[in-house]
């Protein structure tokens, strides 16, 4: 495992590379310039700013420059936060972004696999109707409008959460419920229709002749089979959960980094953006590794080649 391990990363460094490589040139492909939306900058003080980041050099020199910032783990200066370095403000933001993410990908795996092998068992009846409404409900309800509702009727109605802020347990809880509820909704979903396709088997029908009970089977035999595509899908899953959702964090005022990753978009701020997205494609590497491994844990037939 060691060495399959140590092969994933080593290929992980040109993925890396052609991620940061296709950011760089696609920020220098828009037309203007990151300072071109200060109409009152005198054109002498604009030209020092520019040469101050190395913007009048050619394209292939200021890429060498990124690619040796990298290589010494700098990400660069942002430019729209004067003083402060892109690394800086992922530190800052990262950690929080990471908070809000996993507390959503818990609630997410937590009520879509129970709400799952619910509506699985009662496939075709009035609860799996219900249920299987509200799975859809919450795939197509936007973030905003789930996140005001909850505010409305949790904070101001009801005053049992705080509305906003990220001081503390109970300022989690809104906005982790926000941003968990539709990945809950496509787990649901996903794990009623691998179970019921895992319980026409050969090897479950194999198993009910021999008189098991119902849930032995479930979670003997089905189960454990049945959710290998969810546990596909948690890698990307989890790098943009714990990434952050702009949105979530504008409603609920949480200082993360997808709420940066916007405004560095409005404000042109290449390198927070090209920063931002190899966090984002590192996050994606390491999250599809430890899936990779997990389904070693799951399924014994699996093996790392």
């Amino acid at each position: 495992m060691i060495s399959y391990i140590l092969r994933r990363l080593l290929w992980a460094v040109p993925v890396l590379w052609i991620v940061a490589t296709l950011t760089f040139f696609i920020m220098h492909l828009v037309p203007g310039g990151p300072f071109d939306r200060e109409k009152k900058l005198p054109p002498e003080i604009k030209a020092n700013v520019e040469a101050k980041y190395h913007l009048d050099q050619p394209i292939h020199r200021q890429y060498l420059l990124y690619l040796k910032g990298l290589i010494q783990g700098d990400l660069g200066p942002s430019y729209k936060y004067l003083g402060r370095t892109v690394n800086d403000v992922i530190g800052d933001t990262l950690p929080v972004s990471i908070q809000l993410g996993l507390l959503a990908l818990g609630i997410a795996i937590l009520f879509g696999l129970i709400a799952g092998m619910i509506s699985s068992v009662t496939a075709h009846t009035l609860w799996d109707r219900i249920s299987m409404f509200f799975a859809t409900a919450g795939i197509s309800t936007p973030n905003f409008v789930l996140g005001a509702l909850l505010v409305y009727l949790l904070s101001h109605r009801y005053k049992i959460f705080p509305p906003a802020l990220w001081e503390g347990l109970p300022h989690v809880v809104l906005p982790a419920i926000t941003l968990g509820l539709a990945p809950a909704a496509y787990i649901a979903r996903l794990t009623r229709s691998s179970i019921l396709e895992t319980n026409r088997q050969d090897y479950v029908r194999t198993a009910r002749s021999k008189g098991l009970s119902e849930g032995a089977i479930l979670f003997r035999h089905i189960l454990k089979n049945a959710v290998s595509p969810v546990v596909t899908i948690l890698g990307p899953l989890t790098a943009a959960l714990v990434t952050g959702s702009f949105v979530v964090e504008f409603i609920f005022s949480i200082p993360g980094m997808g709420k940066f990753f916007i405004t560095a978009v409005t404000n042109r701020d290449y390198p927070l953006i090209m920063g931002v997205t190899l966090i984002y494609a590192v996050l994606i590497v390491i999250a599809n590794l430890l899936v990779d491994i997990f389904y070693t844990m799951i399924d014994p037939r699996v093996r790392l080649e």
